[in-house]
Formats: C-alpha cells, sequence, structure tokens
C-alpha cells in the first residue's frame, strides 16, 4: 500500500517547494514522526515549526474532541464563547503591552495579510519597511514584504515596499564594525534611502523579532529599540511577525518581551496552533476602535473558528501548566551547549546562534574566508535523516548554509543527545567523504 501510495503522489500531488521527502509518512507523537514503513525519527523542526507542546499532544486530541462535542466552524458573524477564551487569555497573561484585540485565522500568510490592512488602514498610508531575510508569507501582500526567498516567477509585487539589510553578527554587510554598529549603520542607510524616496504616506515597518528563515538572526537590542523609534518618528505603526517567536520558542513569552520592546500590532501563528491551523493578529483597543470606525474588514470562511480556538486555548494551558517557556529556556541552553562542544571538534562550525529553542548553526569551507559549505550541510542533511534526524537547513547563496533547529519545547535531554549524535557522525562521514572526493 505505501508504496502505491508513493507512486500514487508522483502522479497527483503538485510539489510546492522546499524540501521533499523520499518517503511517506504514517503518524507523529511528540518529538518522533514514522514513516509509511514504520521507521522513526527524532523530529527537530517541530513539523513546520508549529508543533511547540509536540505532535498530537493529548490536551489537543482532547481539544479537537470537545470541539466535535460542540462546533467545528460556524458563521463567521457568529462569535462562539471559545473564541473569547482565547482572546482573554492572550490578552491576560501573554500579550505585552497596551495588545489586547485579537482577531483569530488560519495561516501565518493570512496574518500578515491583516496586520498589513491594520496599518495601512490606520496610516492611511501604503509604503512597507520590511527586514532582509524575513518571511512572512505567500500571499499576494506577504509575499511582497518577504525577501528569503521565492520572490521571483510571481507578477508585478504591490507597490511601496522598501527594505532593510538585516543585522547579520557573522556576516555583517559593514565590515570593520562590531555588531551593534553594523546593525545600526544597516538601518541608518535603509532610513535615510526610504525617506528619500518615500511618497510621504508610510505605513508600517514589519519585522521578525529572530530572522529564522534568513539564518536564525538575533538583532542586537539597540537595532530594536532603534526600529521603535524609526516607526515613531515617522508615524508608522511596528508590526512583530511572532509566528516563530512566541509562546515561548526563544525562552520567553514573546520577542517583544525577549527585546524589550512592544509594537503595535503582533502576527502569531504556528506555535499557537500547536499543529493545527491557528493564526492571531493582536492590535491595542486604539488602533483597534479607529480602523473598525473606518469599517474595516477581514471576514473568511473561516475567521473565529470554534474547533481551532478549543486548540488554541489548550496549547496555551499545556504551556502554563508544564512551565515550557522556562523548560525552552533550560533546554536551550543544554542543546546549544552540546553544539557549541561540536563546533570546537569541527573548524566547518563556524557558528551557533539564536535563543531557547530556536537555534542556528552556520557551515563553512573554513573560519577564515567563511566561505558556505552547501555541498557539505546539504550531505550531512541527508545522512542524518538516513540515521533518524529530520533537521531544516537554509542553503541561500547569499546567506550561508545554516541549520535551523527547533525541537518541541518537550524536548529532553535524552533525544537532544540522540539528535547531537546522529548530527556529529553524519557530519565526520560527510567530511571524510568530500575529502575522499576531492582527493
Amino acid at each position: 500500500m505505501s508504496e502505491t501510495l508513493l507512486q500514487a503522489s508522483k502522479e497527483f500531488l503538485v510539489r510546492y517547494g522546499g524540501d521533499a521527502f523520499p518517503n511517506l509518512f504514517r503518524s507523529a507523537k511528540g518529538t518522533i514522526v514514522t514513516d509509511s514503513n514504520g521507521r522513526e525519527y527524532l523530529d527537530f523542526t517541530s513539523g513546520q515549526m508549529c508543533a511547540t507542546i509536540g505532535h498530537n499532544h493529548p490536551a489537543i486530541v482532547e481539544a479537537v474532541n470537545r470541539a466535535g462535542q460542540k462546533a467545528f466552524h460556524m458563521f463567521s458573524g457568529m462569535i462562539p464563547e471559545v473564541v473569547v477564551e482565547l482572546a482573554q487569555t492572550l490578552a491576560r497573561d501573554w500579550l505585552p503591552g497596551d495588545l489586547k484585540r485579537s482577531i483569530f485565522i488560519n495561516t501565518g500568510s493570512e496574518a500578515t495579510e491583516v496586520a498589513l490592512r491594520m496599518a495601512k488602514m490606520y496610516t492611511d498610508g501604503y509604503e512597507i519597511l520590511a527586514l532582509g531575510g524575513s518571511w512572512h508569507g505567500i500571499t499576494g501582500g506577504a509575499s511582497t514584504v518577504s525577501f528569503a526567498s521565492d520572490r521571483k516567477g510571481y507578477g508585478v509585487p504591490a507597490p511601496g515596499v522598501f527594505i532593510i539589510p538585516e543585522p547579520n553578527a557573522y556576516r555583517p554587510y559593514i565590515k570593520g564594525a562590531n555588531e551593534e554598529e553594523a546593525a545600526l549603520a544597516n538601518l541608518n542607510l535603509a532610513l535615510k534611502m526610504f525617506d528619500m524616496q518615500s511618497a510621504g504616506r508610510g505605513a508600517a515597518i514589519i519585522i521578525e523579532p529572530i530572522i529564522s528563515a534568513g539564518g536564525v538572526l538575533v538583532p542586537p537590542k539597540s537595532f530594536m529599540q532603534a526600529i521603535r523609534k524609526a516607526a515613531d518618528d515617522r508615524g508608522m505603526l511596528l508590526i512583530f511577525d511572532e509566528a516563530q517567536t512566541a509562546f515561548g520558542r526563544i525562552g520567553t513569552k514573546t520577542g517583544s518581551e525577549f527585546f524589550g520592546v512592544v509594537p503595535d500590532i503582533m502576527t502569531m501563528s504556528k506555535t499557537l496552533g500547536g499543529g493545527l491551523p491557528l493564526a492571531a493578529v493582536a492590535t491595542t483597543a486604539k488602533i483597534e476602535d479607529a480602523i473598525h470606525d473606518k469599517h474595516f474588514t477581514f471576514y473568511t470562511s473561516h475567521v473565529s473558528d470554534p474547533l481551532t480556538a478549543e486548540v488554541g486555548l489548550a496549547v496555551l494551558n499545556v504551556l502554563t501548566r508544564e512551565n515550557l517557556v522556562e523548560r525552552s529556556r533550560v533546554m536551550g541552553q543544554y542543546l546549544r551547549g552540546r553544539f557549541e562542544e561540536l563546533q570546537q571538534r569541527y573548524e566547518v562550525i563556524g557558528d551557533v546562534r539564536g535563543a531557547g529553542l530556536l537555534l542556528g548553526v552556520e557551515l563553512v569551507t573554513d573560519r577564515a574566508s567563511r566561505s558556505p559549505a552547501h555541498e557539505l550541510g546539504a550531505l550531512t542533511t541527508k545522512k542524518c535523516f538516513e540515521k533518524g534526524l529530520s533537521m531544516n537547513i537554509r542553503r541561500r547563496p547569499e546567506r550561508g548554509s545554516v541549520w535551523r533547529i527547533a525541537p518541541p519545547l518537550t524536548v529532553s535531554t535524552q533525544e537532544i543527545d540522540q539528535a547531537v549524535d546522529i548530527l556529529e557522525k553524519s557530519l565526520r562521514e560527510s567530511l571524510d567523504e568530500t575529502s575522499r572526493k576531492a582527493a
């Protein structure tokens, strides 16, 4: 049956890019995914960075069953009780500053679209500043402000989008400066260029607090504070895309808390749904009142769905009950320590960075040149999978060869040790293999 389905997948499915594995998969539980042949793999990407509390956590299964006893879906104008409970819990326990009003949709792309529409309506502007290396989604507006990859071949983008070179301490655009100086110089130059080109219709600056798809880049706190000031000085709103940084992944409740900077709008997805399609956008009462008066709309077939709201509430309850935000910080330190041990032994590991359980490990041909080791990274990733470890690697020529490591927050030290051992063995084999080819 599995072989028949594998052949059917090649005949009937649209290939949508990204990493495609050679086999099909059947189930997932905790940190383990199982393929059609019964082979188990450690999942150090948490699915698509979504299964924060582990695959198919019992609380999520219970929430789905609970929704089945009440309702999966309603008319968009009928607000389910559980949606209000979720909004209240977010505002009371998780959102920073004055953020308190939320809308619930399905995906991160949708959340970006909501945030951009809010900002444009509130400011009566249309110009957007976004960070290089960012990834905010694939729909019309979201893809226009995404710079990590996949911008070619899709027609004319929306006008009014400007880029800020991303701060990258390991590969700085401005040589000879320290991390903070280089980051602020990037920003100041981008702002000068924006001010020269702007039609005076600024709407928002949108950023990921930690730039994940761009190589797990952690900006200096002074850079984030300067971004906040830049938005205020220009009458623009600041949007934080916290698809990956919210709800404990980086060892704090949010990226806003991590950097001590509060945005005007926060988008959330991935980590809120625990593996189900749930996203949210939160803003202040002042902004929501203003755009409501202007007749803001974003009604979709699945806005405010009770099924995903039940799941989101369950995820937040598990995070609190199992103290997973603190656990992410502790386990992240342990995982980072294991990678730093490998870095001491292998010249090709150029940099280890990140926060909590969102880490980046950059591979280079040698530390002097810092040339990206794309072939080594691809080969090692393949060998890791063959040995039972699934990881994600970013192989953009302009941004290096970087493993993104993001296991569920429930990961154990034993699973971390097992994963690092697999990685080291795979890396050693890959180095031997490439050495033989070179000889």
